[in-house]
């Protein structure tokens, strides 16, 4: 991978990242360095869908030949970040905001939504760790998110927000933004790992076949996450291999029968070397749904649903310094125990090609196509063709 390359995908790392020391506008502010960094991004996205299936949790749009264009941003939405860092009592203390305003036009016309998605500190030495307290991007699946390549793109075009999906829902689940009282190991020659103890969601239903959407997100228990990590570098060939869980009681009143406990795993490697970059990810879980954590992941009579998937992809430096890249994934969910439920989604599947070019050390254009299927119980399918042309740009 090219050095320009690598600095986006840097950039986008560290815009989601825990890292308050993400290099952008450094600023000597008296006993602290103030850090203020981000990225704007821009897209135009032109997509046509086919089939009238039901399929409740789908990301392909249903109606034939239904034809949409949009103009907003991708996966990773505006960012714009506020660090500091500093050493006291023997501690490395740092803290970060970032505010993710959106891209697009609301309803009224005015300006679309904006997400305050980092609100965090972190104290410790690299001797013993460090301790993160306040919101951040989850501990389970993060690592799928952060290796896929739609991450300076779009993906899947439909709205998250003021973002996009990507590949969140056809090959891993959305690691999502949460409160969090997290420990992360000193890094021990590649090896790291993080356990913490985060927010929990409630468990919810697709409200209709056209629509993602969550409500009451705030569950009544906490989940328990953790990830550990080995990145390894030999020659010209790098990587990082990876495992993450999550588990948490649902309860709280949202599953009738009892109060099941959900559970999910996954497990992920990235390899790097003369400008290839190959990745393989896949997880499993009882009751984590699809997409969204804990979305459909019960029936209406409180039984838990299995559902796995995952995605492989593979990239490529050209001579031009365009990187150039095709992934392909899925993931699916089974009907629990006794349910006859023929319009629940059974797999959402995605392929997607795009070539991602810099301009500048900072600046990428980035052109994708992307193919998705989205089929229920009963075999029924919704297909949308999704091209988007646009840039991003890293401070």
């Amino acid at each position: 991978m090219n050095k320009n390359i690598k600095l986006a995908v840097a950039g986008a790392v560290l815009a989601l990242s825990a890292s308050a020391a993400n290099a952008g506008i450094i600023i000597p502010a008296g006993e602290w360095t103030v850090d203020i960094s981000g990225n704007v991004n821009s897209f135009f996205s032109q997509s046509k869908s086919t089939g009238n299936a039901n399929v409740y949790g789908g990301i392909a749009a249903g109606g034939n030949a239904a034809s949409v264009n949009s103009q907003g941003t991708g996966l990773l939405p505006n960012f714009l970040s506020v660090s500091g860092s500093t050493r006291q009592n023997d501690l490395d203390v740092t803290w970060l905001i970032s505010i993710q305003p959106g891209g697009d036009l609301g309803a009224s016309g005015l300006a679309g939504s904006q997400n305050n998605r980092q609100a965090f500190l972190t104290f410790g030495d690299k001797t013993w760790g460090s301790v993160k307290l306040g919101k951040d991007l989850g501990v389970f699946a993060s690592d799928a998110i952060l290796n896929d390549m739609t991450l300076l793109g779009v993906g899947a075009g439909a709205g998250l927000g003021n973002a996009t999906y990507g590949r969140i829902g056809t090959g891993f689940q959305y690691a999502d933004w949460k409160s969090q009282v997290a420990y992360t190991t000193p890094n021990m020659n590649g090896f790291q790992a993080t356990v913490a103890l985060t927010q929990g969601w409630n468990a919810t239903a697709t409200t209709s076949a056209s629509s993602l959407a969550t409500t009451n997100r705030g569950g009544a228990n906490p989940a328990y996450e953790g990830k550990a990590s080995y990145s390894f570098a030999a020659n010209d060939v790098t990587g990082k291999v990876w495992v993450s869980g999550i588990a948490q009681k649902i309860g709280g009143g949202t599953v009738a029968t009892d109060d099941p406990v959900a559970t999910a795993a996954d497990i992920g490697a990235n390899v790097n070397f003369a400008g290839f970059g190959l990745t393989g990810y896949y997880y499993g879980g009882t009751g984590i749904g699809s997409t969204f954590q804990f979305l459909d992941g019960y029936s209406s009579n409180g039984k838990a649903r299995e559902s796995d998937g995952g995605y492989v992809q593979a990239t490529y430096v050209l001579p031009t310094k365009t990187k150039a890249g095709i992934s392909w994934g899925q993931s699916n969910l089974d009907k629990s125990s006794g349910e006859t439920n023929t319009t629940l989604l059974k797999t959402n599947e995605m392929l997607t090609v795009g070539l991602y070019h810099p301009l500048t050390k900072h600046l990428n254009l980035v052109a994708e196509y992307s193919h998705i299927t989205s089929e229920n119980q009963a075999g029924a399918e919704n297909k949308t063709n999704s091209g988007s042309l646009g840039g991003i740009i890293f401070f």
